[in-house]
């Protein structure tokens, strides 16, 4: 067992403090989710401590070392989420985060690879511990896996897909398996978002085989990028592939059995275009 003090030290270990996070109040968002999002603000709102009716400044700690529960192995398993150094507010603050996280460059490279098992799951009254005294605690951490690149979990339900290009990527040339068996046992609808400017397309997987996985793993084709798409074709001329690697974000509108025959795909395809305006002020033209 390798401890988690031993691999990662800090500075000033009896000014560090370590939170676990699980979700963002009842019924909210899973720390997980937060930290898998773009906007990074969402995750550091999440890793600010709050306490009610106190002066809350993290007991004066000068760094913070943040994880969230990573849920596709456990209630014992979190993810590392970012070192930061705490700064506190002046004037201090009653009753809300009365500090600002910082993210310093140490350990960044384990950001979304390094897990870390507990010896028991978290509770309301272990989440945030002093570093000085966590390894002798009842949570006891070692370190539990160093992935090769950055974690993208399972697959989190048709509704809840939102992937950036690169994900998408990796997803398609790893054989995602819980990706994989989602995403070929349906025919959909599907958008992408140009992050750039808000610019959406709305295609379908009406007729292939295996279903979105089979449509999806076209446009993660470094050498294709388009899927085919005319008008896709004609933004990758102008703009380039990194155009369309780094703003290009893929969701999916409606889902379908791969019974259904193409043309009742094709019709929703086109409502969603209404709905979304997609061809007057998005990428679409027919």
């Amino acid at each position: 067992m390798i401890q988690f003090t031993s691999f990662m030290p800090v500075p000033e270990p009896a000014r560090t403090k370590v939170k676990f996070n699980i979700r963002a109040g009842l019924g909210g968002a899973s720390a997980w989710d937060l930290l898998m999002a773009d906007d990074s603000e969402d995750w550091l709102d999440m890793s600010r401590h709050r306490e009610r009716h106190q002066n809350n400044n993290l007991d004066r700690a000068e760094y913070l070392l943040a994880f969230a529960q990573y849920y596709p192995y456990g209630p014992q398993y979190f993810i590392f989420g970012g070192f930061f150094r705490v700064r506190t507010l002046v004037p201090e603050i009653i009753g809300g985060p009365g500090y600002e996280l910082e993210l310093l460059d140490q350990y960044t490279e384990y950001i979304k690879r390094l897990i870390v098992k507990l010896e028991r799951p978290v509770g309301r009254d272990l989440y945030l511990r002093w570093y000085e005294t966590l390894q002798n605690s009842k949570l006891n951490p070692e370190i539990y896996e160093l992935a090769p690149d950055t974690k993208l979990g399972t697959f989190p339900g048709y509704q809840n897909v939102r992937l950036r290009h690169h994900e998408l990527q990796r997803i398609i040339a790893n054989d995602e398996p819980s990706w994989k068996d989602a995403l070929s046992s349906v025919k959909g609808v599907y958008v992408i978002t140009d992050l750039s400017d808000g610019r959406l397309y709305v295609g379908s997987a009406a007729g292939e085989a295996n279903g979105l996985w089979q449509r999806w793993a076209g446009y993660a084709h470094l050498q294709n990028l388009t899927g085919g798409n005319k008008e896709l074709e004609q933004m990758r001329s102008a703009l380039g592939d990194s155009h369309i690697i780094g703003n290009f974000q893929y969701s999916i509108l409606e889902i379908f059995d791969p019974k259904t025959k193409a043309e009742t795909i094709l019709q929703r395809e086109s409502f969603w275009k209404l709905a979304l305006d997609s061809r007057g002020h998005g990428m679409n033209r027919n």
